[in-house]
């Protein structure tokens, strides 16, 4: 018979994570005490209230057992984003910055799940600690809060590879160490270096150093939250350049990057999905400059004709804009160095279409996943064989293996609970008296943590505007989409809770 629901492991997981979101919160606070500015007082009772939280956690859980059984797992993984988010809102609303618990908490699990969906109209008007605050949520939700916590687990005694396993991204995860702990190390290691790289890069191309750590934790989260109020519109084009190479490298899987950093760079070339993800990348470049060098030949609007340097100029600046959509749209990130809504309507319909996508599993984007999308293709390619060839054995392979039914099985239903998710979206949202186009957009948006829009919420518009029943469910759908589906809807099944 299985054994009875360990209630007290989650409390005290809880408290150990909700330390760390102590951790992340007082960083916060030195910023605003460094900037001296009026919101030191809502930092400070914040990460009190949070630290009491997470003592009080350890304390109900420290007789709890240190495994973690698969069904525990789940609900932590579930749970501990909702907590995280309970308590990540109290910033915003102590300081004053948002005066709606509806919006403090559509803005803290934007930032935890990295949607980058705002609320906050006038960006720059904000504390620099806020700013911060909201930059680094999206930071701490980009890899993982579970797999970013893991590192130090142990020394609570608690068990990891369940958590790891419910959290991961993607169809499959793999171990970098045959330690749990070691391979979350090693991802988070991976995760500071490149972040502070890019923050150096921004930094070093004219960015401020506030706002060049801040988008620098925005960029590999693939969040997408800016601390300006157009995005990067703007901005240099070598900062421009950076934040789009980092977005593109934040949609592969980090465990290739590692792999290629220890010599192994043939791992990445042989991996389909990542063939798929950069190939898609390209294609999308390829289109969308093109698209917009024929447009603005024929429109000639900003742009200047009669010299070979002003045609070069017009070509390096279609290329730009397409590499940066490409890269932003297909790893879920959000950024925008332009109104992709203003251009023609074929390329903004294609930008629409390439937020289903997301990069690769184990990577920080959202979206279904190129290896979904591939196995799928091949799933309906192999039928088109069978009905030709009934009794001939037809096996999916992906990176020359046999893939079983099961997973075949999870990649199909996961597909359709996808689409079903967004119809119901759209349902609730047209019934909140949302215009359809914006229903689309925020549906497709909040399930692949995309964070921009179509129609009235555009790439530049807030979501201040959203009635308040679609914000609470578009919050429930980001975190749906950020935990890819199953662990959440799990939730709400009898076979998770009984004995």
């Amino acid at each position: 018979m299985t054994r009875a629901f360990n209630t007290r492991i989650i409390f005290r997981t809880m408290g150990a994570l909700l330390l760390f979101e102590t951790l992340f919160m007082a960083i916060a606070l030195g910023v605003s005490w460094l900037y001296d500015e009026t919101d030191l007082m809502a930092f400070i009772v914040s990460t009190a209230i949070t630290f009491v939280a997470g003592v009080f956690g350890l304390i109900v859980g420290r007789n709890a057992s240190s495994q973690v059984s698969e069904r525990e797992g789940y609900v932590i993984v579930a749970l501990v984003w909702i907590v995280f988010s309970a308590f990540g809102m109290l910033p915003y609303f102590l300081s004053g910055a948002i005066d709606s618990i509806t919006d403090a908490w559509f803005e803290t699990m934007s930032g935890f799940t990295t949607t980058g969906a705002t609320i906050i109209g006038d960006v720059e008007a904000q504390s620099h600690g806020i700013l911060f605050w909201r930059s680094l949520t999206q930071w701490v939700g980009g890899l993982g809060i579970i797999v970013l916590c893991l590192a130090l687990l142990p020394m609570f005694g608690l068990g990891g590879m369940q958590l790891y396993a419910a959290e991961m991204t993607g169809v499959y995860y793999e171990k970098l160490s045959p330690r749990i702990a070691d391979t979350a190390k090693i991802l988070w290691g991976l995760y500071i270096v490149l972040t502070a790289l890019e923050a150096f890069l921004l930094n070093l191309f004219g960015m401020d150093v506030f706002d060049a750590i801040c988008h620098s934790f925005s960029t590999i989260a693939t969040g997408g939250f800016s601390t300006f109020n157009q995005s990067l519109i703007g901005t240099g084009p070598a900062i421009q350049y950076t934040v789009a190479a980092f977005t593109m490298l934040s949609g592969i899987n980090f465990a290739l990057i590692i792999h290629c950093l220890r010599g192994k760079a043939k791992r990445l070339f042989d991996d389909e999905e990542a063939r798929w993800y950069i190939g898609a990348v390209v294609v999308c470049t390829v289109v969308i400059s093109a698209g917009l060098f024929v447009y603005h030949s024929f429109t000639a609007h900003d742009w200047v004709w009669g010299q070979a340097s002003d045609t070069f100029r017009n070509i390096e600046h279609s290329l730009r804009h397409g590499f940066f959509m490409a890269s932003s749209a297909l790893t879920s990130t959000g950024y925008v160095i332009a109104d992709y809504t203003t251009w023609p309507q074929l390329l903004w319909v294609m930008v629409f279409f390439m937020m289903f996508t997301g990069a690769c599993s184990g990577s920080t984007s959202g979206g279904i996943k190129w290896v979904r999308i591939l196995i799928f293709i091949k799933s309906g390619l192999a039928e088109f064989k069978r009905r030709i060839h009934p009794n001939a054995i037809m096996p999916i392979m992906l990176n020359d293996r046999p893939l079983g039914h099961e997973t075949i099985s999870n990649i199909m239903a996961f597909m359709l609970w996808y689409i079903v998710i967004i119809v119901g979206s759209i349902l609730i949202f047209c019934g909140c008296d949302v215009h359809f186009q914006d229903a689309l957009g925020a549906s497709v948006s909040a399930i692949g943590n995309v964070g921009i829009g179509i129609g009235t919420y555009g790439p530049l518009s807030s979501w201040a505007a959203f009635p308040t029943v679609a914000k609470w469910w578009m919050t429930m759908v980001m975190l749906i989409g950020r935990l890819e589906i199953f662990t959440v809807l799990l939730l709400f099944t009898r076979a998770l809770w009984k004995k």
